[in-house]
C-alpha cells in the first residue's frame, strides 16, 4: 500500500493482493517506523458509511470506505473512489483510494502485484 500526501490531499494506492485482502477481511494496515515512533496507515470498510472519510490520530491515518462500495471491489473494474471531505474550518480534504497500476516507465520497485496498466493493453 502506498500513500501520497500533498497539502489537503491524500491518495492511497493498493496492489491486487491488498485490494483482495480489504474485500475479504474488511481492513488493511501498513506501518512505517521512524526511530521511536511508528506511523500507521489503514483502509477499512465501514458499514452504513455513505462516502469516503478519513481521520488522523495517534500516528494513524485511517481511510474509511463504505462497505457497500468496497466489499466487491476486487471483482470489479472500478479503479477507485474519490471524495472531497468537508472539514470543521470550512476547508476540504481531497481523498482518493485507487488500484495501483504498473508504471508506464521502468521503475526499480517491485510491481509484480500491481494491476496491469490499461494504457499498455491493446
Amino acid at each position: 500500500m502506498k500513500i501520497r500526501i500533498k497539502g489537503n490531499s491524500i491518495r492511497f494506492r493498493l496492489t491486487q493482493s491488498e485490494v483482495k485482502q480489504l474485500c475479504e477481511t474488511g481492513s488493511i494496515t501498513e506501518t512505517t517506523q521512524f526511530c521511536d515512533n511508528i506511523f500507521h496507515y489503514q483502509v477499512k470498510l465501514i458499514p452504513s458509511l455513505k462516502h469516503l472519510k478519513a481521520s488522523y490520530s495517534n500516528n494513524n491515518i485511517l481511510m474509511m470506505v463504505p462497505e457497500d462500495d468496497g466489499r466487491n471491489w476486487h471483482h470489479e473494474d472500478t479503479v477507485g473512489f474519490e471524495q472531497e471531505m468537508e472539514l470543521n474550518d470550512g476547508k476540504k480534504l481531497h481523498l482518493l483510494l485507487e488500484k495501483d497500476f504498473t508504471c508506464l516507465e521502468n521503475r526499480v520497485e517491485d510491481q509484480s502485484d500491481n494491476y496491469p496498466n490499461p494504457k499498455l493493453q491493446h
